[in-house]
């Protein structure tokens, strides 16, 4: 009887819960509760004890006391696109915020306020009628909030700087479910913790960003070579970044092209070194400006083309589908991209497991270089490159020779590296001094200041956690 007795007490206790939401609360029982608890990397297989579906800052308020008061891990979900899972725990309390995702434009279409359970498709929606952008990333599915509290890389970086440069205040609920306003005047120590400090502080309940004009249609530069020629291609982009305005961001990227009915059938199954650009102006402008990256003998395939931001903001949305695949990536900063680093790189390539792998080399510069170390949590901007290593496949039976891979491919870069990373790109978070490098000592410690005054009992730890002491 003892037993009946504590599972009438839990859900007299849950359903007291659900009583103070707005939103529906979810156990395993629920008939949505195995669709809401996928996340978007296909390794990720977790369990919570119950979903907050929150509507409103209320509602994630009671679900951070519940979860408290019940001793229940705190597990955060915007987007879910994290590639460590932090979006969900085992046995705690997913605060799933996705029906939090309105974007409203102040009048004078200068800055906008997001819900912190937006995606930038959903952001992008809003702004781009207006013509109005500010910076994402890669990928229309990826949450707001995740992507900006660490960094935030996307396409406008070069004349518009990260995600988190463009962040102009944030409503935060605490521990102790208070609701902080952080901007530059107020709470100004959190609101630099929070541009590149991830998740630690508590739960982001709106962001104010900075919106700027955007053309109707922007160039998208997309030509694709044979990766054989990689040696020879990759200096020649380099050099050509060295002196590339600001307007133009993108990256090199090794890849195999799939069978895909949009990719011509003689390319299928062929590996390759492609350019992915996008120039922030007009696009007869950009078109000149990128020909030479497609001039470098005869590319494989040619995806360039000129098209609206929104638009391009999706291409690589059916390359990373919500829950399919198995995912395993890390990142590393370069201090240069010389001859050495670009053959270890392909060296390194050539034995990847998995046709569905990539590898990038993004070029950093413009808007990004020009925000001081000390501005932002995000810290010092002078490296030239970032090496981001994406391994996907498909079979659980391929996980050890494809993390084992990355794992190694990234230790031996590490020579070439300048010791920091991009912490929306942490492997599975696996690492005592992962956090630590990626922010360096003075940073950290100051992070560990806010956390202390913040969240002391790391209530929010379920992220690229800083400890508070």
């Amino acid at each position: 009887m003892a037993h009946d007795k504590s599972r009438l007490t839990t859900t007299v206790q849950v359903e007291g819960f659900r009583a103070q939401l707005r939103g529906e609360v979810l156990d395993p029982s629920s008939p949505s509760y195995n669709d809401a608890r996928v996340v978007w990397n296909g390794m990720i297989e977790r369990r919570p004890a119950l979903i907050a579906r929150c509507r409103n800052a209320a509602d994630v308020a009671a679900s951070v006391s519940f979860a408290r008061e019940h001793g229940l891990a705190i597990a955060i979900r915007s987007g879910g696109h994290n590639v460590a899972g932090y979006a969900v725990c085992d046995g705690g309390l997913m605060i799933d915020m996705s029906a939090m995702n309105g974007v409203r434009l102040v009048p004078g279409l200068d800055h906008a306020i997001v819900e912190g359970g937006a995606t930038w498709g959903d952001v992008d929606a809003a702004t781009t009628p207006f013509g109005r952008a500010t910076p994402g990333g890669l990928i229309s599915a990826t949450g707001v909030a995740g992507l900006t509290l660490s960094g935030g890389i996307g396409w406008l970086r070069g004349s518009h700087g990260l995600s988190c440069d463009n962040l102009l205040a944030a409503d935060i609920m605490t521990a102790d479910g208070k609701l902080v306003h952080a901007s530059e005047t107020e709470n100004p120590e959190l609101f630099w913790a929070l541009r590149g400090g991830g998740g630690n502080f508590g739960v982001a309940v709106s962001f104010e960003f900075k919106l700027h004009a955007i053309e109707p249609e922007l160039m998208f530069c997309g030509p694709a070579y044979p990766e054989e020629r990689a040696d020879e291609i990759i200096p020649l982009w380099r050099d050509f970044m060295k002196t590339a305005p600001d307007r133009l961001s993108g990256l090199a990227e090794f890849s195999t092209l799939p069978q895909d009915p949009s990719i011509p059938e003689h390319a299928w199954g062929h590996r390759v070194v492609a350019f992915a650009h996008v120039y922030d102006g007009p696009a007869d402008e950009g078109e000149r400006v990128v020909q030479p990256l497609r001039s470098f003998g005869e590319p494989l395939v040619d995806f360039s083309g000129r098209m609206p931001y929104r638009t391009i903001q999706t291409l690589y949305d059916g390359l990373f589908p919500k829950g399919r695949d198995r995912c395993y990536w890390k990142s590393t900063y370069l201090k240069g991209l010389d001859g050495d680093v670009i053959h270890e790189i392909m060296s390194r390539m050539a034995q990847r497991p998995s046709e569905m792998t990539f590898a990038s080399i993004w070029k950093f510069g413009g808007a990004v270089q020009r925000v001081a170390a000390d501005a932002t949590a995000f810290g010092d901007r002078s490296m030239p490159f970032m090496l981001s290593l994406d391994a996907i496949w498909s079979s659980a039976s391929d996980d050890d020779a494809n993390i084992s891979w990355v794992r190694k491919f990234w230790d031996d870069m590490q020579r070439h590296s300048t010791g920091r990373l991009y912490l929306n790109f942490p492997g599975h978070g696996e690492g005592t001094n992962l956090v630590h490098d990626a922010f360096g000592a003075e940073a950290y410690g100051r992070l560990q200041k806010v956390k202390r005054k913040y969240d002391p009992e790391n209530v929010f730890r379920l992220n690229q956690n800083i400890l508070p002491s």
